[in-house]
């Protein structure tokens, strides 16, 4: 029986995140922190672990006028600080933080489902970071 892959209405597709918490978005593998919207790809974003994501480092997200931002915090589930989170909240901006391979998925199936949806993925892939907040 032939399988065909449903392609998605989307650009960017997370198709995979590996131990260290490095994504793979269209078959290109990350090893700085990025972040994508459906149509929209921004590398290189500042912040490498939540420790150091400070509120102005959502500015580049909010320009991409999502209704939710999922943060992805690396390998693990870390939350930023409460500034941060108040940052995207004060703006009417839903804000999930979760590890990178739960941000990958949950970006798949709100862009599917045309979503205004923003994912950030923080990628420290040489381990200088500090230590996430738990």
């Amino acid at each position: 029986m032939p399988l065909a892959q449903e392609q998605p209405d989307f650009r960017y597709v997370p198709s995979g995140v590996d131990a260290l918490g490095r994504v793979t978005i269209n078959g290109r593998q990350f090893a700085a922190s990025v972040v994508i919207g459906s149509e929209q790809l921004i590398e290189h974003w500042r912040p490498r672990c939540v420790s150091n994501l400070e509120p102005a480092d959502l500015e580049p997200l909010f320009a991409l006028q999502p209704a939710v931002i999922l943060l992805g915090t690396g390998a693990r589930h870390a939350f930023p600080a409460a500034a941060v989170m108040a940052a995207a909240l004060t703006r009417g901006i839903g804000f999930e933080p979760m590890d990178n391979a739960a941000a990958a998925r949950t970006f798949a199936v709100l862009a599917g489902e045309r979503r205004r949806v923003v994912a950030a993925f923080l990628i420290d892939a040489d381990g200088n970071g500090s230590a996430p907040r738990q």
